[in-house]
């Protein structure tokens, strides 16, 4: 086994220099972010998707947009609106009347690359829509199943204000999003640099360094990365921790937490893990490699009660207590 991993820790280190090409490009464009720009190649390097929340003009959008420039693929920017309908999103069928027959008519969603901004603000219906291309990679038009060409990622955002004329997501496909990242104000050095750098008139941009076949590569070393059997157990205890809290010495927060999280946080956390395993040049997994991610993990898919919200106790304050309480290996 350690010669496995001594062999897997050469194979990584010789492929992941794209990883470093991509996080140069970014920075070139984006101060600071750098977490943020961590799990975005972290869900892109999962078959993930990612939800990012924050307040307007915290360059949510620019950092999807310069990720997808960094990478030789299709990328689509589809702005979500409340009057906007599932055949704008993946297409309808149009009838062709040279040849009297319907032809198929392909949406924006088929593409890499896809950037749903503002997604509260959209209906049901094309929430739904949207929901069947994430998690089956394959949309329907009439009685035709399109598949949707690898690699396929969808990075959605939101704002946590101007709630008026939005509709909240279903808790299915919150569920369905592997990452949720908050992104917060940026500290005053960071902001002095966005000044300097956006008020120039030749603004930089970011150049491809990265090809599909290179993430799809990249996909197939991080499945072999090593997880001890410990890890798993603590990832499965940390999971368990939410839906059982007493039972992990966090009998305080039983009331607090209505709906813990799904088993798709179990699969989303050894997969995180492993992904930043691979950006860290390793090819085992490390209980740090759990914790780094877990809270981008476990946000969206805890349902705190209604007595965590009069208390005004957020999923980020539970899942900090749960990770402070469960036992590392």
């Amino acid at each position: 086994m350690q010669l496995d991993i001594l062999a897997l820790n050469e194979r990584i280190r010789a492929e992941r220099g794209f990883v470093d090409a991509i996080q140069g490009q970014i920075e070139k464009v984006i101060v600071g972010q750098k977490q943020v720009i961590e799990r975005l190649l972290v869900a892109l390097l999962c078959q993930g998707h990612v939800l990012i929340e924050g307040v307007p003009g915290l360059a949510k959008t620019l950092a999807v947009k310069t990720l997808s420039d960094t990478i030789r693929t299709k990328f689509q920017r589809i702005q979500f609106t409340p009057d906007l309908l599932p055949a704008d999103l993946i297409g309808t069928l149009i009838y062709d009347q040279k040849e009297g027959a319907f032809k198929v008519r392909k949406g924006p969603i088929f593409a890499n690359l896809i950037l749903a901004d503002e997604i509260n603000r959209a209906p049901a219906k094309v929430q739904s829509a949207l929901l069947e291309a994430m998690q089956e990679r394959q949309v329907t038009i009439g009685d035709t199943t399109f598949k949707l060409t690898e690699p396929f990622l969808v990075m959605a955002t939101q704002n946590p204000i101007e709630q008026e004329g939005t509709y909240p997501l279903p808790e299915a496909q919150v569920d369905r999003f592997m990452l949720k990242v908050v992104i917060d104000y940026p500290p005053r050095e960071d902001e002095l640099q966005i000044l300097r750098r956006m008020t120039k008139s030749d603004l930089p941009t970011a150049q491809s360094v990265a090809s599909p076949e290179t993430i799809l590569k990249a996909r197939g070393i991080i499945n072999d990365i090593y997880v001890d059997e410990k890890i798993e157990n603590y990832i499965v205890d940390i999971v368990m921790a939410t839906r059982k809290p007493a039972e992990f010495g966090l009998k305080d927060m039983e009331n607090l937490i209505e709906y813990g999280a799904s088993p798709r946080a179990s699969i989303y956390l050894t997969m995180g893990a492993k992904a930043f395993a691979f950006l860290r040049g390793r090819g085992y997994v490390t209980p740090e490699d759990v914790r780094a991610i877990g809270m981008e993990v476990l946000r969206h898919r805890i349902i705190p009660s209604y007595e965590a919200e009069a208390e005004s106790i957020t999923t980020e304050t539970i899942v900090t207590k749960i990770f402070e309480t469960v036992e590392m290996p």
